[in-house]
């Protein structure tokens, strides 16, 4: 049935701000871009970072949305990484502080960035996976 989930949907407040933040940040790599027309979306960005993908949709205008904790829908996407240290330094010298966090548990070290338009973004370094 389910494979695994193909890319993370955005639709940012400022299409270029955002690009630049997961491409020159975050290091993912413009996979493909593709102008619509089906209003308000007026052209769809896909980026790729190893086997993960996020589509960057332009909406013009795009609609202010609530990030309000313990709302109901998107909470933040969850990254997992092999360094939270290394990577909280790497972000660092790129200008991105944690927006929560880093917490360490038995299991795992956890921390939050956020995107330019305050998306949640986890960030997991697992010490011992779940059975």
């Amino acid at each position: 049935m389910l494979k695994r989930i193909d890319h993370v949907e955005i639709v940012p407040q400022d299409f270029e701000r955002s690009l630049a933040f997961y491409t020159g940040t975050l290091g993912f790599a413009l996979d493909h871009r593709i102008a619509v027309d089906a209003a308000p979306i007026k052209e769809v960005v896909y980026l790729r970072l190893n086997d993960s993908a996020i589509e960057l949709l332009r909406a013009e205008p795009p609609m202010p949305r609530n990030h309000q904790r313990g709302r109901a829908g998107y909470n933040a996407m969850a990254w997992e990484v092999d360094d939270m240290e290394a990577t909280l330094r790497e972000l660092a010298k790129k200008g991105v502080a944690p927006s929560w966090g880093p917490r360490t548990t038995p299991g795992y070290i956890r921390a939050e960035i956020a995107d330019p338009d305050g998306n949640a973004i986890e960030l997991r370094q697992w010490l011992k996976k779940p059975a």
